[in-house]
């Protein structure tokens, strides 16, 4: 069986500290080309943009998309179009409409459609979820608080519009979250806190109700340093569970 070969688009952060060292240690996966406007991975042929790569003539089976939510649609029809596997960074749009148009061609090319949402995957979240599957869950509560300028510094795409700001980081905690509940929930409220000069939050407060009316809050800061904290706490008849750690840990 041939490897499948495999396209980053997007060469920065995420790419470098985590798809790029990733793909390198799974078997069955060869980096064979890579777009990007000021990056490139070393020793293979590199282009300016999605298209460009899609019409050079490398042979490509999937595309990784890596580059920022905003430009992340576009991509990512372009690529389904040409008939090739996609996988989305999350999250795997800007908005939610932007989603179906995704599936829609991903079932016309007969190709695979993968949005990575990573923390649902922490060794911890499987357990939590068959714990809370037969709980009588009274509330939630999730605390996600890391300091922005160490995780994310100077990209500046998270403050323009369409960059999410501190939901960049809250959606993984929404991920664990709407994992490990049994019933859907939903936004009641919100209190949102934005930088000076700034299109994005840096912080966020939330109040949310699952469809039996459970309460669910979040507080979301990208202010913190020092410790980071990303937990998520479910009071229940049968007791208390905190999943911590971003849900490495029960």
């Amino acid at each position: 069986m041939t490897d499948i070969r495999l396209g980053i688009v997007g060469v920065g952060k995420i790419a470098r500290d985590q798809h790029i060292p990733s793909i390198a240690k799974t078997g069955g996966i060869s980096i064979v080309a890579s777009a990007s406007r000021h990056a490139s991975v070393e020793g293979v042929p590199h282009f300016r943009s999605l298209a460009e790569m899609l019409e050079s003539g490398v042979e490509l089976d999937a595309v990784s998309l890596c580059t920022p939510p905003q430009v992340r649609h576009g991509d990512a029809l372009l690529a389904l179009q040409a008939g090739k596997h996609v996988l989305l960074e999350k999250p795997p749009g800007a908005t939610v409409s932007e989603i179906a148009p995704l599936l829609e061609a991903a079932e016309a090319a007969g190709v695979t459609l993968f949005a990575t949402w990573h923390s649902r995957f922490a060794p911890a979240v499987a357990p939590a979820k068959a714990w809370a599957a037969d709980a009588t869950i009274e509330s939630v509560h999730v605390e996600w608080k890391e300091d922005v300028r160490h995780w994310h510094p100077g990209q500046d795409w998270i403050w323009e519009a369409g960059g999410l700001g501190v939901f960049d980081p809250g959606i993984n905690a929404l991920s664990i979250v709407t994992a490990v509940l049994p019933r859907r929930m939903f936004l009641e409220r919100s209190t949102l806190f934005f930088p000076a000069n700034r299109a994005q939050p840096i912080a966020a407060d939330l109040s949310f109700r699952d469809s039996a009316g459970v309460p669910v809050t979040a507080e979301f800061d990208w202010r913190q340093t020092g410790p980071q904290t990303w937990d998520v706490t479910i009071v229940a008849d049968k007791g208390r569970l905190t999943l911590s750690r971003g849900g490495s840990v029960l």
